[in-house]
């Protein structure tokens, strides 16, 4: 896309980019693009896993480690960026991992230690962001945040397992923390993206099939995180100024349908095969 800026001027902080293909790499490129300044920031463990320091390098960003989950980290991180920018005009919360989807662990056995780092990670670290946020006096008025969510939110997806409780936490915090944040003319919003091919995605044990699924029930197929970067600008920048607690969907449709024409025949077939005598 051509460059707009839509963020000129704009200065903030993006949680949660790991590698090329995570959506939070493409909401930088994208913010980048419009103008905005900004740093990026990851948990320290992320040093040997991903390449944050290559995109810092060609967003030209600073980056600081922090484990979201760690009060002292954040309160550190919040105050090396007022030396960076002063105060911010927006936060970009994309952290998510399923430690029991990650291990395999079903839902109905869950390992409730693993559970609640899951739900930590993926969804309480961002009310400790807009908590120590709001200590430290980050964010000015007129701020955006802005964080990731799925549709497994709000329907039951059976290998989402935890995530999907997880991310109906995120959106609950989204709701929650914005009739308050209002009050200081600062608003809150979920994207519900797609089914993505990211590093966290392939953690997921049938995958594919959810991505393919996706894609083929939704009118415009699936989005991709390059388009979930382009509409995040829209939410970062002041044309949403009146948008918030909202969880929005990035989905090519998903979301608005029952059933889709490329879905009835496989289906057919199935119900077909699966009901033939050879089956009995």
């Amino acid at each position: 896309m051509e460059r707009s800026g839509l963020l000129t001027g704009k200065t903030g902080v993006i949680f949660g980019a790991l590698n090329e293909s995570s959506i939070a790499w493409a909401i930088a490129r994208s913010a980048h693009r419009e103008g905005a300044r900004f740093a990026l920031s990851n948990a320290p463990v992320a040093k040997r896993l991903g390449s944050l320091e290559g995109l810092a390098e060609q967003v030209n960003s600073p980056v600081i480690w922090a484990d979201a989950t760690k009060d002292q980290n954040l309160i550190a991180l919040f105050d090396e960026l007022k030396e960076y920018y002063g105060q911010i005009d927006f936060i970009v919360h994309a952290i998510g991992m399923g430690v029991n989807v990650r291990k395999r662990r079903p839902y109905e056995k869950l390992n409730y230690d693993w559970y609640a780092k899951t739900l930590d990670i993926s969804a309480i670290s961002l009310h400790r962001i807009i908590h120590h946020s709001m200590q430290t006096e980050a964010l000015r008025s007129g701020s955006s945040i802005l964080t990731l969510s799925y549709i497994g939110a709000q329907r039951s997806f059976s290998h989402y397992s935890e995530m999907g409780d997880a991310k109906a936490l995120l959106e609950s915090i989204v709701r929650t923390w914005g009739s308050r944040l209002g009050e200081h003319n600062i608003r809150i919003n979920a994207i519900s993206q797609s089914p993505t091919r990211t590093t966290a995605g392939q953690g997921i044990s049938g995958f594919d099939a959810m991505f393919e699924f996706g894609d083929r029930m939704s009118p415009l197929g699936n989005a991709d995180a390059a388009s979930c970067g382009d509409y995040a600008v829209t939410l970062l920048s002041d044309l949403t100024r009146m948008v918030t607690m909202q969880t929005l969907y990035n989905d090519g449709g998903f979301s608005g349908m029952g059933i889709a024409n490329a879905m009835v025949e496989p289906m057919v077939q199935m119900f077909h095969e699966s009901s033939s005598p050879e089956k009995q």
